[in-house]
């Protein structure tokens, strides 16, 4: 019996076994939903209240030359002798272009960031969700999962806004057709543009819990991800290149933590194969 039959027909370890009706499941969902909902609305009311701090010093960090990714690329740029790692002087100017742009701009990212705060608590509660239908194995497994899945959201979350976005931001702001075009971006394009990666990397960077439940469940093995790691690392790269400036050291500088934690993911799979008892052939050494 799977997962989600066993959590349709019961409710787990929590009420021992006894059958609960689905609008129940429902109702709990709803209360979930609630109390998460409730969690990021008090994190962006706090965020609103410094939004105008947040606003200069955090959201539009990137867009200044003076921010620490930049700094610290020129320092080693100097060090190592290699100019191309020192990125180019951003000249950015912003615009707003509806009457009321700012203000929502203001509640949206309060909104934003006020969920990737309460992420954990919003992760805790869908876990709670879900924990009932797990059975005791299943439940030691899973030790942990909150922590590890925030503590990859939040990795996610500082690797798009130290690395990714700065060399987005920079190679998008510094690429001209024509010395006659002036780069004048509205604020709530640059908005988008950050929040997307962000969150979007934050998301992505949860593939190591993804692979370990898809691996619980039977539909990928350590083998599978073994034979997909040349198409893997392929997508990566040309990831890599298009986020990326235009040279060798920035591609494997933003390529190289992707292929980690596909790695990682690899590493998952062998450990729940192992405990699974799969065929040797699903869990040999991995051929790096």
């Amino acid at each position: 019996m799977s997962i989600l039959d066993r959590f349709l027909s019961k409710r787990g370890n929590g009420s021992n076994g006894a059958e609960m009706p689905f609008t129940e499941h429902l109702e709990q969902l709803r209360w979930h939903i609630f109390r998460s909902i409730i969690a990021i609305i008090v994190c962006a009311i706090v965020v609103f209240s410094n939004i105008d701090w947040i606003f200069d010093n955090i959201i539009i960090g990137p867009a200044n030359k003076d921010f620490l990714t930049y700094r610290v690329l020129c320092y080693w740029a100097a060090k190592l002798n290699t100019p191309g790692l020192c990125l180019e002087e951003i000249r950015l100017e912003f615009q707003n272009t509806q009457l009321a742009g700012q203000f929502m701009i203001s509640l949206s990212s309060s909104v934003m960031i006020g969920f990737i705060v309460a992420f954990p608590y919003v992760f805790w509660e869908l876990w709670r969700f879900v924990k009932p239908a797990l059975k005791n194995n299943e439940l030691r497994l899973a030790r942990g999962i909150v922590f590890w899945s925030s503590l990859l959201f939040f990795l996610g979350v500082l690797f798009a806004y130290y690395i990714i976005v700065p060399f987005t931001v920079n190679f998008f702001a510094t690429y001209t057709l024509s010395e006659k075009f002036h780069n004048i971006i509205t604020i709530a394009n640059y908005y988008d543009t950050l929040f997307d990666v962000i969150l979007g990397l934050g998301i992505v960077f949860e593939l190591p819990i993804l692979i370990y439940f898809l691996s619980r469940i039977g539909l990928i093995t350590p083998r599978f991800l073994r034979d997909k790691r040349k198409y893997a690392v392929m997508v990566i790269i040309v990831l890599s290149a298009f986020i990326s400036p235009p040279d060798v050291f920035s591609l494997f500088f933003i390529a190289v933590p992707l292929v980690i934690l596909y790695e990682i993911g690899i590493l998952i799979s062998v450990r729940v194969a192992k405990r699974a008892g799969l065929p040797t052939k699903e869990v040999k050494r991995l051929d790096w």
